[in-house]
């Protein structure tokens, strides 16, 4: 394929995600919360199916937008059902711990997966991966239908500031709405109360940074040999993981000591900058301190959250995250890693005044 229809593909894959992920949202605050997760395992096996079935551009636009809308129906739906498992057991308080670990460990299931895709495609080309990725996707979704769905709660963040306009959708049960009123429950909750709509800009902000993952390969192929890129990576990913784990113990953080944890990112980038050693410790150093800030501010969503639309509040966050990164890919492309570490550094105080209220402080 040729570089503009690899171009269009990664565009129709971001609008996907765009346009699907607050609808998704509401799906999984409207159905059971289980069910939403493994039709997006069995969706994303579709897309994979589609991409060896049928290996031309159309058969991977069609991937593309199978990929995107099963992306979109993990995304608010994991955070929403850990944090009502954990209120079910009254340990809602372990929620940072519980996502800093369950985020450690998706990194560090990149690097068993990566050794294991070597020898599949040394073994039977990109099919057998390909297949085996197919299976794998299936198999979730067989796990995540035997989760249990535990009840959601309704209780506004803060007694005066309630987190809907409509007196009518605040006093129906969350099961009682319909589809649409429950989408328009998540979105009055988003922008109708002060300390919800700042934890998601800041979650939004500081997630968005992530995509600066997608330029570790070139910063890091700067400072070693190509065949030790790979290696290095994984150090890099390692370090994410370690950082995510330390969320769960800063997730008590006040406002002012969380935005420190984004500038010290910030700082950590034009590090980076540094030739050799010195600049591959930065790498880490920043992708680990930006993982530790990710999950805090997550924590910091699900705690302001009613309960009402929780997964279609959290996806308006996850929404503005693409925003973000778009932010992060036009930073790059004009001024490389520089620019993005300034664009870092300009979102810290924003970080500390979306979460200077009382629950933030």
């Amino acid at each position: 394929m040729s570089a503009a229809e690899i171009a269009a593909l990664l565009a129709i894959w971001s609008v996907t995600g765009l346009v699907t992920e607050v609808p998704s949202g509401a799906l999984s605050d409207r159905c059971s919360r289980r069910r939403v997760l493994a039709a997006g395992g069995a969706v994303q096996a579709a897309a994979y199916t589609v991409w060896l079935v049928a290996p031309s551009f159309v058969g991977f636009a069609v991937g593309f937008v199978l990929w995107g809308i099963g992306t979109s129906l993990y995304s608010g739906t994991v955070e929403a059902l850990l944090y009502e498992g954990l209120t079910e057991l009254g340990a809602q308080d372990q929620y940072a711990s519980l996502r800093g670990h369950v985020t450690a460990a998706t990194h560090v299931g990149q690097v068993p997966a990566a050794f294991t895709a070597t020898g599949l495609i040394a073994w039977g080309g990109y099919a057998a991966v390909g297949w085996v990725s197919v299976g794998i996707c299936l198999a979730g979704a067989a796990l995540t239908w035997t989760f249990p769905d535990p009840p959601r709660t309704s209780e506004p963040p803060d007694p005066d500031e309630p987190t809907a306009t409509d007196a009518d959708l605040r006093d129906t049960p969350v099961d009682d709405l319909g589809y649409l009123a429950t989408l328009r429950a998540g979105l009055a909750e988003a922008v109708g109360s002060r300390i919800v709509r700042g934890a998601l800009l800041a979650a939004a902000l500081v997630g968005g940074i992530d995509a600066l993952e997608e330029f570790f390969p070139l910063i890091v192929g700067e400072r070693v040999p190509v065949v030790a890129v790979p290696v290095v990576l994984l150090v890099v990913t390692l370090c994410g993981a370690a950082g995510a784990a330390l969320g769960g113990r800063a997730g008590r953080l006040r406002a002012g000591g969380l935005a420190a944890v984004v500038a010290l990112t910030g700082i950590a980038l034009v590090g980076a900058e540094a030739a050799g050693l010195a600049g591959l410790v930065a790498v880490g150093l920043c992708y680990g301190l930006q993982q530790c800030a990710l999950v805090v501010t997550d924590t910091r969503v699900q705690e302001r959250l009613s309960g009402r639309a929780r997964a279609t509040a959290t996806s308006v966050s996850a929404l503005g995250m693409e925003v973000v990164a778009l932010a992060v890919f036009a930073g790059w492309a004009f001024g490389g890693t520089l620019a993005v570490a300034v664009g870092i550094l300009a979102v810290a105080p924003v970080v500390w005044w979306t979460l200077r209220s009382r629950r933030g402080q």
